[in-house]
């Protein structure tokens, strides 16, 4: 930022001492803290400035001036302020640093490839936290998606009984349908034996005798296959 120090209604170059900013000998790689005069609606406050010295130009000129860089939120920041400046009100040598260097410019790839080197190491991720309409709606589809899951389990829970009731009418009637048969060989079996016996006829009477002993077992089978079912 360039200030015109002529039209500046602070610029008056007798109020500071030259002598002991001459004195100060401000190098490259000392942090200093500059305090800068700043009007605001006819106020002035002052603001504090800290950083290192990049580099002085100049000397103890009068128009000689030193480069200071400060990094602000991650971001690296540089102002040139002129040594014999009205619009400064003080400055600070916080501390003092031997360095090789006149001008300290490299400092701005270094902190560049640490950031980018930091930046590797960085991952994007997405969290944050539900607003009060995003948890209602959560908890409404939550809600939703367990109603229909009950209708859906007793939709089921209905039809295994269905598909039970109708496989035990199923088996019942086959059941009876087998009782019914079985019964009708015995009448039948009775019948033929008392023909013979009216007759009178040895043969006739044996094979009914052996018709009704027919019956009988296969009475028996089915009374057995009746109850291997149930118990199974």
């Amino acid at each position: 930022m360039k200030t015109n120090i002529k039209n500046t209604p602070l610029a008056d170059f007798t109020s500071i001492n030259q002598e002991e900013r001459k004195n100060l000998g401000i190098t490259a790689g000392d942090t200093v803290r500059v305090w800068v005069k700043i009007a605001e609606k006819g106020k002035v406050r002052l603001q504090a400035f800290e950083g290192m010295v990049l580099a002085t130009k100049h000397g103890n000129e009068p128009g000689s001036t030193f480069t200071v860089r400060k990094v602000s939120q991650g971001v690296g920041v540089e102002r040139i302020f002129p040594l014999f400046s009205p619009n400064i009100d003080k400055i600070e040598i916080v501390k003092r640093a031997r360095v090789r260097r006149a001008k300290l410019y490299h400092i701005r790839e270094k902190v560049a490839r640490e950031v980018k080197r930091q930046m590797r190491r960085t991952r994007l991720i997405n969290l944050s936290t539900l607003s009060d309409t995003e948890e209602q709606d959560r908890i409404a589809k939550e809600a939703e998606a367990k109603e229909q899951e009950e209708v859906r389990m007793a939709e089921e829970q209905a039809t295994k009984e269905a598909e039970a009731k109708v496989a035990e009418e199923a088996k019942q009637a086959e059941t009876d349908a087998e009782v019914l048969a079985t019964e009708d060989s015995q009448n039948t079996a009775e019948t033929t034996v008392e023909e013979a016996t009216a007759l009178e006829n040895p043969e006739s009477t044996k094979e009914a005798v052996e018709a009704v002993q027919e019956v009988a077992n296969n009475t028996d089978t089915v009374e057995d296959t009746k109850e291997k079912k149930e118990e199974a």
